[in-house]
C-alpha cells in the first residue's frame, strides 16, 4: 500500500480514479472519450454546467456568485486580480504569509499597479498568521489580498479577518472545499485544483458577479474575467479532462457528508499527527505556532538534517511518499488533503512514533 503525501499534484479519491479510467475509454457508453469530447457539445456542456452548479452548492452560493474554470494556474491570478479589480492610481492591501504571498505581491508591480503590505509573519520565518490586532487594514483599499493556507511553512488562517467591507481576494489553492467558508466579506476566491479538487491544469475562480463583471482596460480580452463571466467559461477551449474530474471530486464531496463532512474528517486526520509532534519531547519540531497551525500542510524538522534525510527515506520504503519539505524550508511536510484518509495518517503517526522510539 502506498500513501500519497505531496503537497500537489496530490492525491485524488479512489472513487474518482476509477470512475475516470472507465470514462477515459467510453464516457457514458457514447463510444469516445471524455478527454476527445468536443466542448461545444452537449455530453460536455453537462458536465461543465454540473461543476459549476455543485462547486456553488457546497459554498451555499446563490445567483450573486459565479464559478469561472480558467487554466494558468494560481500563478496567473497574482497578476489577472490586479488587473481587473485595481485600477491604475488606486491601492489595495496584501497579507504576506509567505513564499505564494510574495509572488502575488511581486506580481501587483510588474503589472504596473500598487499595494501595501498590511501584515506579515516575514519576521518570524512565516511562522504564524497574523492576529487582527497586528493588521494595518486601509479602508480605502479595493481589495485585501491573503494566502488561506501556505503549503510550504504549513499555516492556516483559522478564520478570515475582518476586512471592514473591503472586499477580501483570497488565493485559497491549498485548503479549497476542505471546510465551510463565511463569504460575508469575500469578493474573489481562487485556487489550482491539483490539491483539493482533481488535477493540474485547472483553476477555479469563485467571485461575486459585480467584481467579475469589470472590464478593465487596456486588459487583454484572455486575461479578463468579465470575457469568462458573460461566456460561461467557453470563450475558448476549456480544460475538458481537469473540469471532468474536478466535477467528480465535487459528487465525492458531497458524498461524504459536503464541506462539513470535510473539515471533521481533516480535522480528525490532523490531530493525528499534531498529537505525535507535540508528544515527541520536541524530537519533532513544528514549523508553525500551535493557533496558526494547518490542516493541510503540516510541517516539522527533526533533530538534524541526517536524521530527517533517514526519516524521508525510510518513510518512501515504508510506502509513505511526498514526505520531503519544500527545498526553501527544509524538515518534513506532510500534505492531508481531502483525498489522504484517516487510515494512511494512522500509518504515518505510527512510523512516526517507531522513528523517535529507535532514534530519539
Amino acid at each position: 500500500m502506498v500513501y500519497n503525501f505531496n503537497p500537489g499534484p496530490a492525491v485524488v479519491p479512489a472513487p474518482v480514479l476509477r470512475q475516470a479510467a472507465v470514462d477515459l475509454v467510453d464516457f457514458r457508453g457514447q463510444g469516445l472519450s471524455i478527454a476527445e469530447m468536443s466542448h461545444r457539445g452537449g455530453a460536455y456542456e453537462e458536465v461543465h454546467q454540473e461543476a459549476i452548479t455543485r462547486c456553488l452548492r457546497l459554498y451555499g452560493l446563490g445567483s450573486e456568485y459565479a464559478v469561472l474554470l480558467l487554466q494558468g494556474g494560481a500563478s496567473l491570478q497574482f497578476a489577472m486580480v490586479p488587473l481587473n479589480l485595481l485600477p491604475p492610481g488606486r491601492s489595495a492591501d496584501y497579507l504576506n504569509t509567505g513564499h505564494w504571498s510574495q509572488k502575488a505581491i511581486e506580481e501587483v508591480g510588474i503589472v504596473g499597479r500598487q499595494c501595501r503590505v498590511a501584515g506579515s509573519s516575514e519576521g518570524a520565518n512565516f511562522s504564524f498568521i497574523p492576529s487582527q490586532g497586528e493588521l494595518d487594514l486601509d479602508p480605502g483599499a479595493e481589495y485585501l489580498h491573503l494566502t488561506t493556507n501556505n503549503t510550504i511553512y504549513g499555516t492556516q488562517f483559522q478564520s478570515l479577518p475582518r476586512s471592514g467591507g473591503v472586499p477580501i481576494v483570497a488565493d485559497m489553492s491549498s485548503d479549497l472545499l476542505s471546510r465551510p467558508l463565511c463569504w460575508e466579506e469575500v469578493g474573489l476566491a481562487y485556487a489550482g485544483a491539483q490539491k483539493n479538487a482533481g488535477i493540474a491544469g485547472l483553476t477555479v475562480v469563485i467571485g461575486r458577479r459585480e467584481l467579475l463583471d469589470r472590464a478593465g482596460e487596456g486588459v487583454p480580452t484572455v486575461l479578463r474575467y468579465h470575457t469568462h463571466l458573460q461566456s460561461n467559461s467557453l470563450y475558448h477551449t476549456p480544460p475538458v479532462f481537469a473540469v471532468y474530474l474536478f466535477g467528480l471530486v465535487l459528487g465525492w464531496i458531497e458524498a461524504e457528508g459536503g464541506l462539513e463532512g470535510m473539515a471533521r474528517l481533516n480535522g480528525r486526520k490532523a490531530g493525528l499527527i499534531y498529537a505525535v509532534i507535540d508528544g515527541s519531547g520536541s524530537f519533532y519540531r513544528g514549523h508553525a505556532r500551535p493557533d496558526s497551525r494547518s490542516s493541510m500542510n503540516l510541517t516539522f524538522g527533526l533533530p538534524d538534517p541526517v536524521l530527517e534525510s533517514r526519516f524521508c527515506a525510510e518513510a518512501e520504503a515504508a510506502g509513505l511518499v511526498g514526505l520531503k519539505g519544500h527545498r526553501s524550508v527544509g524538515g518534513v511536510r506532510a500534505s492531508l488533503y481531502n483525498a489522504m484518509d484517516e487510515a494512511g495518517c494512522r500509518v504515518l503517526a505510527q512510523f512516526m512514533g517507531d522513528f523517535a522510539w529507535r532514534w530519539g
